[in-house]
């Protein structure tokens, strides 16, 4: 009896406004994405002049420096964290790691977005 009455409510005018609110619902989610990468210093996969390399990451969103959490994994399998934090602007990170060898790096950076989620991702680049 009730999916009848479900099937029938679906053939009439209730399946345009259903489909609508899908529409709408989808459309506003990235809204509520997690925190993103936008930009960094160092590049994907660039090659950086070391051994003092500065760190500059720009989010799609709002994050929260004294929350958020950047560290390196060398190519032998060390890691250095990355202190010091800054923000110039509310999506912005901003650091620096002196006295690197040449090599290897994955910048590991996990973030506390302005939505309440914490975020993670990761650089690759080479010092020179």
């Amino acid at each position: 009896m009730e999916v009848s009455l479900l099937h029938r409510a679906l053939r009439g005018p209730a399946l345009p406004v259903l489909l609508i609110l899908v529409v709408m619902t989808a459309a506003v989610q990235p809204l509520w994405a997690h925190a993103v990468l936008m930009q960094s210093k160092p590049t994907t996969n660039s090659t950086v002049k070391g051994p003092n390399v500065p760190i500059w990451l720009r989010f799609n969103v709002r994050v929260d420096g004294k929350r958020s959490h950047l560290q390196l994994l060398a190519s032998d399998g060390s890691t250095i964290s990355v202190e010091a934090l800054k923000q110039s602007a509310p999506d912005i990170l901003e650091s620096s790691v002196n006295g690197l060898k040449p090599g290897t790096y994955k910048l590991q950076w996990r973030v506390l977005a302005s939505d309440g989620h914490m975020s993670n991702g990761v650089v690759d680049f080479t010092v020179n």
